[in-house]
């Protein structure tokens, strides 16, 4: 199934919020943790998956992903 456009980059915008609120960061920083640690391509690419989780759900699994990517946040 195919997403529009729109609805991924709200999806993305919302989860850098919500990621940076989880982990005490600003949304520069937590975009280019996310950017560094691959957590947006994550994101995009397993989008049709990811957004019928809960908030809280999602950021954790982004989180495991850029921890195994190589990220330090806990």
């Amino acid at each position: 199934m195919k997403y529009k456009i729109d609805d991924i980059g709200e999806y993305l915008v919302w989860l850098i919020s919500d990621f940076a609120k989880r982990f005490g960061l600003d949304d520069i920083q937590a975009f280019r943790y996310l950017r560094q640690y691959h957590g947006l391509s994550f994101a995009e690419d397993f989008y049709d998956v990811l957004h019928t989780f809960s908030f809280e759900q999602a950021v954790e699994d982004v989180a495991k992903y850029c921890r195994r990517e190589g990220g330090q946040l806990t």
